[in-house]
């Protein structure tokens, strides 16, 4: 028999309902703050069982919340996901079709790339090329600020990336649609898109910019986890923790 939702669990799921994606420090000051207001016994390391009993209850819905990690900083975070909807298709409510098309573009962009980034310039000139109404360059730079803004894109001195939530909630969609490109981290095992790769030719592992930060924490000569070569880029200092800290 599964566990029932409390008032608590209710009012965290209107939190995920309004935000859409929380960070992990957000979701586990929610969670305190949830229990707490309705005399619910409160575990700091009960997080990912209380979501899970949510995720229990919203199977007939056909929503989860799921968790992953920032390839930024490697913040985790939580976000609400429909599963019904796989594809672009879960943005047509806000996005014109045309739009849709440029997004997927983007997406097709930044997987196909060796940094998992696209510039302005190359989705620009992509604007010229879709099948559907062509989007004038103000259109198209318009529509990247919303997608920032939407939490679809990030955006650092005019090169894109996918957000978190984009990974999180499009995983089904690109892992279907890029099966042959696509990577995992070989620390982690999620999709890595921006990442650090193996100079072995015959290795060839990505690993996240913040799992590489934590896997080689204070070894003065790094080697490949899977082939033992070193392991020559730069290692990154790992920000997770004061990330994490700074949300909560």
């Amino acid at each position: 028999m599964s566990a029932q939702m409390t008032d608590s669990h209710r009012r965290f799921l209107q939190t995920m309902m309004v935000n859409g994606i929380v960070s992990e420090g957000q979701a586990r000051t929610s969670h305190q703050f949830c229990c707490e207001t309705h005399n619910a016994h409160y575990n700091p390391e009960n997080l990912d069982n209380f979501v899970n009993t949510i995720n229990v209850n919203l199977q007939p819905m056909f929503m989860q919340i799921r968790k992953g990690i920032s390839e930024d900083n490697g913040v985790g975070h939580y976000a609400l996901v429909n599963m019904t909807e796989s594809d672009v298709t879960r943005l047509s409510s806000d996005y014109a079709e045309n739009e849709l098309e440029l997004f997927k573009k983007i997406m097709d962009l930044i997987v196909g790339s060796d940094s998992g980034t696209a510039s302005s310039t190359d989705i620009l000139n992509s604007a010229d090329t879709l099948p559907t109404k062509k989007l004038k360059k103000s259109e198209a730079e318009q529509l990247l600020s919303r997608l920032v803004q939407d939490q679809w894109l990030c955006e650092k001195r005019g090169v894109y990336s996918l957000s978190t939530r984009c990974i999180i909630e499009m995983e089904s969609y690109i892992r279907a649609m890029y099966q042959d490109q696509i990577k995992l981290c070989h620390i982690c095992h999620n999709l890595a898109f921006q990442s650090q790769t193996c100079e072995n030719p015959a290795c060839c592992i990505r690993i996240h910019n913040p799992c590489a930060a934590r896997y080689f924490k204070g070894r003065k000569a790094p080697h490949c986890p899977a082939c033992d070569d070193a392991w020559r880029h730069r290692i990154p200092a790992d920000i997770r923790g004061r990330q994490s800290q700074s949300t909560r």
